[in-house]
């Protein structure tokens, strides 16, 4: 097979090093490790581009780690986004941010594993991986598989079976996005804005992407969701009638998708520290609340900082303990303010209210190191 080739379908191959998922986390390492000159396979189950459960806000370090593995978001069409706004103060956030679709962006990103000489095989779930002695490998359907010398696991938000993740600091939650047509008055009050709202059980994010359309992400704990009756549409009239900020900026907007994307079992705070062998990068490494914006900075910076320590002979066990080292202060406070927002959500609005700067405070204070 051809080095860059993109193969549609699983496909029994033996290679250097195995990368489960092609989201930000596994492209980042499989563009690193191919840049080294190594043999990578990335498998990605999905077999062309697809919308995810995700903010989509890319902070600083998350541009800064997109240019270095060549990727500009900007040739992406990506919207700049320069201040906070929530329950009706606004702040300039302290550090440059854009916005774009995952939709675009993961396809870019495997695009540019393909150009730097990576084998893609796409549209292959892999439905389990064991060690075999010294090497790894990979269940692709019923007899397929591919071996390798190394595995690293970037399935997201979705666990492998037999490598489930450890229990977050908050969990019981449910996330929910939609994309939204505002209209012409709407989508000028949101322009280089990101928007936060606080209703009964959770919080939402509001901000606009590269085709004009606006991105609403939320979260609700589960409890709260079966009390109002279960499903987006009992979540939507929730939000809207405790939140008048979002029930203004919704106000003759029409939804983008067919119905809303969902995904549960989130485990927030976790930050995996140990190890059986596989390097686990993104979201299988770390969970940071999502109203930081910061995970995508944590996906790119886990699967560079895995496929480094990789090429400079450390362990995967060195690298989970590296993740715990530079991740859980920022990850625990993100969790702990969390909370607040999700079970004193007129507290938090007040403190908001009283002192606008904390949204500067605390967007500084979640930011993880760039390197």
């Amino acid at each position: 097979m051809a080095a860059g080739a993109v193969v549609r379908g699983p496909v029994e191959v033996k290679t250097e090093a195995l990368v489960v998922g092609g989201g930000l986390a596994g492209a980042a390492v499989a563009i690193t490790l191919a840049r080294a000159g190594r043999d990578v396979v990335l498998v990605e189950r999905e077999a062309g581009p697809k919308h995810k459960v995700c903010g989509e806000f890319l902070s600083a370090e998350a541009l800064g780690y997109l240019g270095g593995l060549g990727v500009e978001v900007a040739a992406l069409g990506a919207v700049k986004i320069a201040r906070v706004r929530m329950a009706g103060r606004e702040v300039r956030l302290p550090f440059e941010a854009m916005s774009v679709t995952r939709r675009a962006l993961d396809e870019a990103l495997l695009e540019r594993v393909a150009e730097v000489g990576a084998r893609v095989l796409r549209g292959s779930a892999v439905e389990g991986v064991e060690r075999m002695g010294e090497r790894w490998s990979a269940r692709i359907g019923r007899e397929q598989n591919v071996e390798a010398g190394a595995a690293f696991l970037a399935t997201g938000k979705h666990d492998l079976r037999g490598w489930g993740r450890p229990e977050g600091r908050q969990d019981g939650l449910v996330a929910f996005k939609m994309y939204w047509r505002l209209s012409a008055e709407q989508a000028r009050a949101m322009d280089g804005v990101v928007e936060l709202f606080l209703y009964r059980g959770g919080y939402a994010g509001l901000q606009l992407v590269e085709d004009g359309s606006a991105n609403l992400g939320c979260l609700i704990e589960r409890e709260e969701l079966k009390r109002l009756g279960g499903g987006w549409e009992k979540l939507l009239e929730a939000m809207l009638a405790g939140s008048g900020e979002l029930r203004e900026r919704l106000r003759g907007a029409e939804p983008v998708l067919g119905r809303a994307l969902a995904v549960s079992a989130i485990p927030y705070g976790m930050v995996r520290e140990r190890t059986a062998g596989v390097w686990c990068v993104g979201d299988q490494a770390a969970v940071i609340p999502s109203f930081t914006g910061d995970g995508m900075s944590i996906a790119l910076h886990t699967g560079m900082l895995a496929a480094r320590m990789y090429l400079e002979g450390a362990t995967a066990r060195e690298f989970q303990r590296r993740v715990g080292a530079e991740l859980r202060r920022q990850v625990g406070l993100a969790t702990w303010i969390s909370r607040g927002m999700v079970g004193v959500p007129r507290v938090m609005a007040g403190v908001v209210r009283v002192w606008p700067g904390v949204l500067g405070v605390v967007a500084k204070g979640t930011r993880i190191a760039s390197r």
